[in-house]
This record gives C-alpha cells, structure tokens and sequence, in this order.
C-alpha cells in the first residue's frame, strides 16, 4: 500500500517532466526550418531535377524565411542522389527532386536498388507532369510518323538510332516502346543528361529522341529538330500542331513522367504537412503555372501525402508490368 502511495505521489510529478516534451512537440514544425535546408537534385546541373529544385527552393525562401540550397548529386539515373538522401536524417533539412524513373521505373530496371522508394521516402509534393515529344533530325525528310516508318523501311532500308538521358529513363522507355509497336530497327544511344542527347539529335549524330518538351521548344524555333509527337495521351498547347501517337495509330501509347518532391520516410510528419502546404501553395501561383505552360510542362494541384503514396505504388505496378513486357526488368 505504501508503495502504491508513493507512486501516486510521482505521477504529477512525471507529468511535469513530460509537459516540456509534449510541448515541443507542435513546436518543432512552427520552428521549422532554423537552419539551411537542402534540396537535392539527383542529376547533372542544368536539366528539369534543377529546374524544379531551383522553383521550390527560391519559393521556399520567400514564405519561410530561411535559406533553401540545391545540390546536384548525379549518377546513374538518379540511383545515387537518391541513394544518399535516403540514408540522411529523416529532420526535415535534406530533400529531394524525384521523378517517375526515381521512385517507379527504377524498382524494376535495378536488380539491386540500394534505396525502397516506398520505405525510404515519404512524399511532400507533385510539382508537374512532363510530357515527351518525338523529335527527329530536321534535316530528315520525316514530317509524321507514317514518314518515319517509310524512312527506315526504305528503299534503302535504314537502321534508326534514337538517344535518351541514360538506360531507364523515360526516353529510353520510350523509344524502347516505340520500337516494339512499329517493329523498326532501332538503336538506343543513351547519353550523361537530356540536354546532350538532343544536342546530337540537333547535330544529326543521333536520328531521333523522346525528348521533355522544354528541352526541345528553343531547338524547335531554331529549326534544328522537328517534333512529330507526343507520348502522352494530350495534346500539349506549346506544341499545338502536335499530335498524340494515341491519335495516330497507337491507340495504346500514353506515357508522360512526373517530378515530386520527397524526403527520407522518418521525417517528422509535421514537417512534411508543412512542407506539403507551401509546396502546394507555390505551384498554385497563377504566374508559375503560365510559365511551365509556355515550357511544355503540365501544371497539377498535388494530392494529399495520402493520395501521393498511392499515387507512387500505383506508378511502381505500372512500370512493373511495362517492363517485363518490353524486356527490360532487372536489366542493371
């Protein structure tokens, strides 16, 4: 009885001791961010990774009042950037551009993929849809699909190249696609980033790419590179004449990828709201939204983190089964 008294007496003294904790606890996401926060962007400077790090670090900073910094971390398709962040402290400070081939494609294509996209990283933000276009050489006489079809049959037959970002990435699993369901000889040249794959596409090293629409759009105006498609199942407004190849005889082709912001799975759920909140209200901004448009990119209003992390499993089926169609599961 006497022991049971005593413990009586300790227990408002034990609430006590836990109410700074619990305190602490709803501060800790109204005193974020305090320090210098890292967006990682997977890749080599210059692409849409950065692009869209640079577009949510600089609104970050404004709404938050701290310094946001974008890291550039490349190497195989975005398996070591993404590899790093995983492992990072899971407090808010490390985040990271994912695209589709990051969290979806690179489940199947890796044999052994040194991160889980489902366990390592919790979502915070769909920032845009990017549609591909096909573009050719203009110094091709190909203006349609039809034509490029004609071109390689010949006479003479021709074998067809087409470059890509790198083995797994969306222009890879394009072209790969494309292949299949016209039966054409065509080569994969794959290339350290997009910019330099429609460079040679450009120079006519290259015969054709999938390429993201605002790689493409200045070498279009300059003449260099003709689009003759859209991968997605939309028509695209700065592409107007362009139309879908669901529209041209493959009823069944609808790619586009996609480009999230992430953090490791840890990370205090507090943080990511927030995070997901300011993300949200920055890509809602009217100006943005008509920029990306004029780029070629495909503004979204991000789903809930909920909704996301379905989103990404429903992506990983996807490409799970795409894959193993086109014969490239457990290719690296």
């Amino acid at each position: 009885m006497k022991q049971w008294q005593r413990l009586k007496s300790l227990v408002p003294i034990m609430a006590l001791g836990l109410l700074p904790v619990m305190l602490a606890r709803p501060a800790t996401a109204q005193a974020y961010p305090d320090r210098i926060v890292t967006i990682v962007a997977p890749s080599a400077p210059g692409g849409l990774y950065s692009l869209f790090a640079r577009v949510l670090a600089s609104g970050l900073e404004q709404r938050l009042g701290r310094t946001f910094v974008v890291e550039n971390r490349p190497g195989a398709t975005s398996v070591l950037g993404a590899a790093a962040v995983a492992h990072a402290a899971p407090d808010g400070y490390t985040l990271m551009i994912a695209s589709g081939a990051t969290l979806a494609v690179n489940v199947t294509l890796h044999k052994h993929l040194p991160y889980d996209p489902i366990a390592d990283f919790v979502p915070i933000a769909l920032i845009a849809r990017v549609p591909e276009a096909l573009v050719v050489n203009a110094g091709l006489p190909v203006h349609s699909l039809a034509d490029l079809v004609a071109f390689a049959k010949g006479p003479p037959p021709r074998a067809l190249t087409f470059a890509s970002a790198g083995a797994g990435t969306g222009q890879h699993l394009e072209g790969e696609l494309l292949r299949q369901a016209l039966a054409l000889d065509m080569t994969h040249v794959p290339y350290k980033g997009a910019l330099p794959a429609i460079t040679d596409v450009a120079g006519g090293h290259v015969t054709m790419m999938f390429t993201p629409i605002p790689n493409a759009l200045p070498l279009i105006a300059l003449g260099k590179v003709r689009p003759i498609a859209v991968a997605g199942r939309d028509r695209v407004v700065a592409l107007p004449g362009v139309a879908p190849l669901a529209e041209m005889g493959l009823p069944g082709f609808n790619t586009s990828t996609w480009f999230m912001l992430v953090a490791p799975a840890a990370t205090p759920r507090a943080i990511v709201e927030r995070l997901h909140d300011e993300a949200r209200a920055i890509l809602a901004d009217p100006a943005l939204r008509q920029r990306f448009i004029e780029e070629g990119l495909v503004p979204v209003a991000t789903p809930s983190v909920d909704e996301l992390e379905a989103f990404v499993r429903g992506e990983i089926a996807f490409w799970d089964t795409t894959l193993h169609r086109i014969g490239l599961a457990g290719m690296e």
